[in-house]
C-alpha cells in the first residue's frame, strides 16, 4: 500500500472509531400491565427511558384519566440500571403544574422544578420519588404531599382528596421529565426491574413490564451505517491498493 493509501486508510479507521465512540442513545419502555389496581383502585403509567453518554433521562407519566382519589396517582418509580450509579449522580427535573379546583375544573400551572428526590440504595437500584422509602437519602416526604403526577381529566369522578384539596395541590400534569447526571452513564446502559409506586403512602406499589424493547435512536443508527461504510471503502482500498 502506498504511503497516501496508508493515509487515507488510516483516517478512515480514525473516523469509524470517533463514530463507535459518539454514537449514543438506547431507549426502552415499561408500562403498568392492563387491568393494573391499588387498594385504591385503577392504576395506568409508563416510564421511558433514554441513555446517552452521562445522562438518563426519564419520562414518567401517569396515563389514568379521570382518578377517583389520590390513591391512584402516581408518586414514585424505582428501577435498576445496567451500569450502577455512582455517589456523584445528580438530578434535574421538570413538569407542568396542575390545580384541580373544587368544582372539579382546573387550571394550568406554569412549568417548574417537580421537588422529586433522586435516591441510590445500597443494592443498586434507583428511586425517584415524591414518596420515598424510610432510610433514604433525602428521607421521606413530610405529608401531605403536592407534585404527585396526576392523569388528565376531567375530574368529574374525582373526591375531595384531589378536588380544592389545599395541602395536594398543586399536581403535576400528565407527564414529568427527570435527568440524572452521571459518569458511569453510557449509551449502552438499560434500565429494568421498574416498579411504580402510587398515593401517599410508600409501598404502594405495581410492578412495570416492557412496552417497547431496547432500541437505539436515529441518530445512533445512522452513526451506526456509516461506520459499515466506511470500513467497507477502508476494505476496497487495501485491496486496490495490493
Amino acid at each position: 500500500m502506498s504511503t497516501s493509501g496508508k493515509t487515507l486508510a488510516v483516517r478512515l479507521l480514525a473516523t469509524v472509531l470517533t463514530i463507535s465512540g459518539i454514537a449514543s442513545g438506547t431507549t426502552i419502555t415499561f408500562v403498568t400491565p392492563s387491568g393494573s389496581t391499588t387498594s385504591s383502585g385503577s392504576v395506568n403509567a409508563s416510564a421511558v427511558f433514554a441513555t446517552g453518554p452521562g445522562t438518563l433521562t426519564i419520562a414518567l407519566s401517569d396515563l389514568l384519566a379521570s382518578p377517583t382519589s389520590m390513591g391512584q396517582l402516581l408518586s414514585s418509580v424505582q428501577f435498576g440500571l445496567s451500569s450502577s450509579l455512582n455517589g456523584s449522580a445528580s438530578m434535574s427535573s421538570s413538569a407542568t403544574e396542575r390545580a384541580v379546583n373544587s368544582n372539579s375544573s382546573f387550571t394550568e400551572g406554569s412549568r417548574v422544578s417537580t421537588g422529586w428526590a433522586l435516591q441510590l440504595s445500597g443494592g443498586g437500584g434507583v428511586f425517584i420519588c415524591v414518596i420515598c422509602p424510610a432510610g433514604g437519602t433525602p428521607g421521606p416526604t413530610a405529608l401531605p404531599p403536592s407534585h404527585v403526577i396526576i392523569g388528565a381529566g376531567p375530574y368529574t369522578n374525582a373526591n375531595n382528596s384531589i378536588t380544592g384539596n389545599g395541602p395536594h395541590n398543586p399536581f403535576l400534569d400528565e407527564t414529568a421529565t427527570f435527568t440524572i447526571s452521571d459518569s458511569a452513564i453510557t449509551s449502552a446502559t438499560i434500565a429494568s426491574d421498574v416498579v411504580f409506586g402510587f398515593g401517599t403512602q410508600f409501598g404502594s406499589v405495581v410492578q412495570g413490564q416492557v412496552s417497547a424493547p431496547p432500541v437505539p435512536e436515529n441518530r445512533t443508527m445512522l452513526l451506526i451505517g456509516t461506520g459499515l461504510i466506511l470500513i467497507g471503502s477502508f476494505k476496497r482500498l487495501a485491496r486496490n491498493q495490493d
